[in-house]
């Protein structure tokens, strides 16, 4: 079968893998367009789409506010470079400190990693400032892939080859306040943590560690720098994951991307209190950061979800499809983890991929995570009635792959 202009997944997938570098593999799909939480490949096959582009997509496939928003700004001003100011990026910056609520600066990136980038400048220009040399971070955590980030990135696999690094990294069990206790000291620049692990698998901490994690930096001086690029924006029902816990606190420093921009590449940095001035004029900077489209598209990702209530909807969907897939009894599934539209899928055995094929197969697509953790990151509109069609699917999913695996 073949779709528009007479291009068909197996012929794309071939000119794919002979034309890209081989680091993503070759994916099974070419998707073609979306509607909603809805997607077709270029064959015609319609999927419920229930990883939104890595968690990017939050307010689905062609929603008409992110449209409009970026088609009037492409046609009116589509880049400056960071040599002029436009008045897209100045909203945006505001609109983020007033849902952070808290003095601060921004710094627009193209990127999560490169947010990470510029939070780990900042922390670099403080360690330096105080005589603090060496960071703190998270096994199995993930910042990025870019060298700095990747330094403080805690997954062996996708560190190791590309080491020995320049920066002092110590690593510590996430979820253990006694080693993070241990681990920072007064010589300690600052301390990197996800407020829910996603590359992990969507792990959450327990109750109480992130009070804990700033307790230990508020004690001995070194930064608390959260890593919301996946959490921000909705993704489990606050705007900002850390407000599950820090209710009354902020970190240090707070990195997001992938869900502002709604399938716009922008990124955000954002320093408070007296690490907001850490950067002095050229310390950083971005050319195509935080340009008028990718904020136009975030201002309209925001707005959207405050004028539809998302948040909300967010909550109450993800906790029916918690729900749900918890009350399946079936012997490759071991649980379900996770808040709001931000699930893992817990397996029994190492049979990820199989559950992501037979997903697929039977028009879902969802993300083997880690070998046992099937990632669910879908549109923050996704609907009661999708959630429950994939509830509803998955025992006779678990089943395929169950016996693909034998």
């Amino acid at each position: 079968m073949s779709g528009r202009n007479g291009v068909a997944n197996d012929d794309l997938r071939k000119r794919y893998e002979a034309a890209f570098m081989p680091n993503y593999g070759v994916p099974p799909l070419a998707l073609a367009r979306g509607e909603g939480s809805l997607v077709w490949d270029v064959d015609g096959n319609v999927y419920l789409d229930l990883i939104a582009g890595i968690a990017v997509s939050s307010l689905g496939h062609g929603h008409p506010a992110l449209v409009e928003a970026v088609s009037a700004q492409t046609a009116g001003l589509a880049h400056t470079s960071n040599l002029f100011l436009h008045e897209p990026e100045v909203l945006l910056a505001e609109k983020l400190l007033e849902l952070l609520g808290a003095d601060g600066r921004v710094f627009l990136s193209n990127s999560g990693t490169e947010a990470n980038e510029a939070a780990l400048k900042l922390a670099i220009k403080y360690g330096k400032a105080a005589g603090r040399g060496y960071f703190v971070a998270a096994e199995n955590g993930f910042h990025g892939r870019t060298l700095g980030a990747l330094s403080l990135t805690g997954k062996a696999a996708i560190r190791d080859p590309f080491g020995p690094y320049a920066l002092d990294v110590r690593f510590v069990p996430y979820g253990d306040a006694d080693a993070l206790r241990a681990a920072v000291t007064e010589d300690c620049a600052a301390v990197f943590l996800e407020p829910t692990q996603g590359e992990a698998g969507v792990v959450p901490p327990p109750p109480g560690y992130l009070t804990a994690a700033r307790e230990i930096c508020d004690a001995t001086g070194a930064l608390l720098v959260a890593d919301e690029i996946q959490s921000a924006i909705g993704r489990s029902g606050t705007w900002f994951a850390f407000r599950h816990e820090l209710a009354a606190a902020t970190p240090d420093i707070l990195t997001l991307a992938k869900g502002l921009g709604g399938g716009l590449p922008i990124g955000a940095c954002v320093a408070f209190g007296p690490h907001a001035a850490l950067f002095a004029k050229g310390d950083h900077g971005s050319t195509f950061g935080g340009n008028p489209v990718g904020a136009a598209a975030a201002l309209a990702v925001i707005a959207t979800i405050e004028r539809e209530g998302l948040l909300g909807h967010v909550t109450a969907v993800g906790e029916r499809l918690g729900e749900g897939i918890g009350a399946i009894a079936h012997p490759l599934l071991a649980g379900v983890r996770g808040r709001g539209l931000w699930r893992a899928l817990v397996l029994a055995a190492d049979r990820a991929p199989a559950v992501e094929a037979a997903a697929r197969d039977a028009g879902f697509l969802v993300n083997a995570l880690q070998p046992a953790a099937v990632r669910l990151a879908p549109p923050l509109i996704l609907t009661h009635e999708q959630a429950r069609s994939f509830v509803d699917a998955l025992p006779a999913i678990l089943d395929t792959a169950a016996e693909k695996e034998n």
